[in-house]
């Protein structure tokens, strides 16, 4: 507490340390000093350690304070990302002659959130500062289109600020290579250690304090007196949208006669998803009102994330009246506030059934297969990718229709990475599809990230599809159930915030790695225990790159993984099963689920 306090005076004293801030840090200083026990918890949370800058970036509360997203950690990654662009640009010579050759280049994108304009600004002007050329959005923009603009802009690198499906006190700053794909371990640790070599108060370089006004004026007055400052045009989104379009529809017209309901979730997906699903064609698309237009406080969506069902309240209500009034839409979509995620609620005649990302991925994956091998365009040795968590239901899918398929770790930045490399092979026409559990799905290899925009279009043109043969996507997914087995997959979320809890889900998992293999149990009822019968820990990186992650296969076929979010102060347990029917599956699962028990990780 003593080294928290220490560093809260050394912050209230900083220069360029913007006034809320300051304000902030000098009521809690007051608070504390009177004895308020909530205060003071509050000033070692902000301080006991820097904000980890981990492969999938920055991700924080909003706030002052090194364990705080704000703008001087904004400030000080960019540096260090800066610093990296540039020794990678100049081909990792350490003092390369940076006037030998042409300025690196970035872009940068960012969300509708509480500060990611500012934040957005600050990361330009410190690029700026550093001799890098820097594409700007001019407005908030999704997540699959910075993976685009790096790679059509010919950029060296490229950052987002978001914080994607977190709560609305977050916000983030993910990194992205020259791929267009969120940097790996190597070169994020290379951005770690830089960022960590430069000094809190005045280590970054930047010209953001050259100008004054409203962001808006100041973003105009540094485009005209910077000559490597850039916004980019407005018209990019629209070419986005249609390059999307022409690698992702796959049957002109399909949904014509398809209702939609869709909600941005008040973020960057309003404009680019609702243009792709005018151009092809989709007969009725309804916006949810309340969710338009972006709203950094998500008023009425406390927790935008599309996986969850009251993130979609609003969309099920609208569909629910529509459907009193005897026009039941037929499919309900939301996309997550940068547009990567993407979840989805289905009319069953009755009512609407939420697909979790893994029956969603089985379909979409079903479709793309039996679609272009339909119509003859199926590349040579087509190949799937998906991650380790994810159901094995699509391995299944893919053994049976002859497409290849790899497995990654968790993070679609994985995936990326193998588009990426299958490109520079020469192959990567072979992709076909890629997809993790958490609602994140791309279709095409234009983009190295999780592309919102796409997997809503595909959606919308499966959906149709369906429809006009007589089905639901329900009816589809039964009719796969029947030929490959019912898998259920599931998942629990313990959630442990602050610093208590960052101990409780690190001893949960030191729990999880002491289990041993045993014998006996059984599978195929609740009443009965699996058995563990293999275990496997992802620590080592023997097959896959080193992560924190427990792998059970149990008696009876099912699995169990458990792994600590990236993002969000949370273990996550991911559970798979399988059964002659629906009943049987549900019954194997919650047999997994006693078996978590039965170890008191979840107690």
């Amino acid at each position: 507490m003593a080294e928290s306090i220490k560093k809260l005076e050394e912050w209230l004293v900083m220069a360029g340390l913007p006034d809320e801030l300051r304000a902030e840090l000098a009521e809690l200083k007051e608070r504390s000093a009177r004895g308020d026990a909530d205060a003071a918890a509050e000033i070692d949370d902000r301080f006991y350690r820097d904000l980890e800058f981990g492969t999938a970036g920055l991700r924080g509360i909003l706030g002052a304070g090194t364990n705080r997203m704000n703008a001087i950690i904004i400030r000080r990654a960019t540096q260090g990302y800066a610093e990296h662009i540039i020794m990678k640009h100049s081909g990792g010579a350490v003092g390369a002659d940076e006037s030998q050759c042409s300025a690196p280049r970035v872009a940068i994108a960012y969300d509708n959130r509480r500060c990611s304009d500012e934040f957005a600004f600050e990361t330009a002007c410190v690029f700026v500062a550093n001799g890098i050329e820097t594409h700007l959005f001019p407005s908030l923009s999704s997540t699959p289109m910075l993976s685009w603009a790096v790679r059509e802009l010919g950029c060296d690198g490229g950052v987002v600020v978001t914080a994607s499906h977190n709560p609305k006190q977050y916000n983030g700053y993910k990194i992205y290579d020259s791929r267009g794909c969120q940097c790996l371990e190597a070169d994020a640790n290379d951005v770690a250690e830089r960022i960590a070599a430069v000094p809190l108060s005045g280590g970054a370089k930047t010209v953001a304090d050259r100008y004054a006004g409203s962001l808006a004026e100041r973003i105009a007055a540094a485009e005209k007196a910077e000559a490597l400052f850039h916004v980019i045009p407005e018209s990019f989104e629209s070419d986005f949208v249609d390059r999307v379009r022409e690698k992702t529809a796959l049957r002109e017209g399909a949904a014509h006669s398809l209702s939609v309901v869709y909600t941005p979730l008040n973020g960057a997906g309003s404009v680019p998803v609702r243009k792709a699903l005018a151009d092809i064609g989709v007969g009725r698309v309804e916006t949810v009102p309340e969710q338009k237009a972006p709203d950094p406080e998500f008023s009425t969506c406390p927790e935008p994330n599309p996986e969850k069902e009251a993130a979609l309240r609003l969309g099920l209500e609208l569909c629910r009246r529509r459907a009193a009034e005897g026009a039941a839409p037929d499919l309900l979509i939301g996309t997550d506030p940068d547009c990567d995620r993407v979840g989805c609620a289905v009319y069953d005649g009755s009512d609407y059934v939420q697909l979790t990302g893994n029956q969603v991925g089985v379909l979409m994956f079903d479709y793309i297969a039996e679609a272009r091998a339909g119509l003859g365009t199926m590349p040579k040795d087509p190949i799937m990718i998906t991650t380790i968590v994810s159901t094995p239901l699509t391995l299944a899918i893919a053994d049976g229709l002859g497409v290849s398929y790899e497995k990654t770790l968790t993070g679609f930045k994985y995936i990326g990475d193998r588009v990426s490399r299958l490109e520079a092979e020469g192959g990567d026409s072979r992709f076909i599809f890629g997809f993790e559990e958490s609602c994140g799905y791309c279709a095409h290899p234009l983009v190295r990230d999780k592309d919102g925009v796409g997997t809503s279009l595909l959606l919308c043109e499966m959906a149709g599809y369906y429809k006009e043969n007589g089905k639901t996507l329900l009816g589809r997914l039964d009719e796969i159930y029947e030929k490959y087995g019912c898998y259920i997959d599931a998942v629990d979320e313990l959630v442990r915030p602050g610093k208590s809890g960052m101990e409780e889900i690190r001893s949960a998992m030191e729990k999880a790695r002491a289990v041993k293999p045993e014998a006996g149990g059984a599978a195929g009822s609740a009443d009965i225990i699996p058995a563990i019968v293999r275990v496997t820990d992802y620590l080592p990186g023997e097959t896959l790159p080193s992560s924190n992650v427990i792998q059970y296969d149990m008696a009876g076929g099912g699995r169990i993984m458990l792994r600590p979010s990236g993002t969000e102060p949370k273990l996550k347990i991911y559970y798979s099963a399988k059964g002659s029917d629906k009943a049987a599956a549900k019954a194997a699962l919650e047999g997994l689920r006693k078996a978590i028990a039965r170890i008191g990780i979840t107690g």
